[in-house]
């Protein structure tokens, strides 16, 4: 995509990215202060393959997405990557930003050695699902959460 850049997020891309999720509307997501989304900030940074980007568009912020690239016991020790907080600002939704989202953390995910990608999406995010199904993801196994907080 022309004149879209998608590189690593740096702190003072913070509210940004926080503004892109925010159009997310995650149900029971509560808003953070800008002090505890640097502290998380920080802390993400000290994982080794875990890092979240940015994609900008002239300038403008247009999209992000976070990549864990996991090493595992199993699969002869070869990695694989954990997408997630895919998110588009809505006004540049079905222009090709998701897409090239994706194809970075593919590539990432490749130059890393990983054997695959996965990710997870909310039940009600149908047209979410449309999209992971028309960049060839398909379903796997079954996700469970359990919510441990009251």
């Amino acid at each position: 995509m022309e004149n879209l850049l998608i590189r690593k997020a740096e702190r003072q891309d913070l509210p940004v990215i926080m503004e892109l999720l925010k159009e997310l509307d995650l149900e029971g997501d509560e808003a953070m202060s800008l002090e505890e989304v640097h502290r998380l900030f920080n802390r993400i940074s000290q994982y080794p393959d875990y890092h979240i980007y940015l994609a900008t568009k002239g300038g403008e912020p247009v999209g992000t997405y976070a990549l864990l690239i996991m090493d595992k016991l199993e699969h002869g020790g070869v990695p694989s990557g954990i997408v997630d907080s895919v998110a588009v600002a809505s006004d540049r939704r079905g222009k090709g930003i998701g897409k090239a989202l994706m194809q970075h953390a593919k590539d990432t995910c490749q130059e890393k050695g990983c054997y695959k990608i996965m990710l997870s999406s909310n039940k009600t995010r149908t047209d979410a699902h449309r999209f992971y199904e028309a960049l060839g993801y398909e379903q796997h196994g079954i996700s469970y959460s359990l919510n441990i907080t009251e």
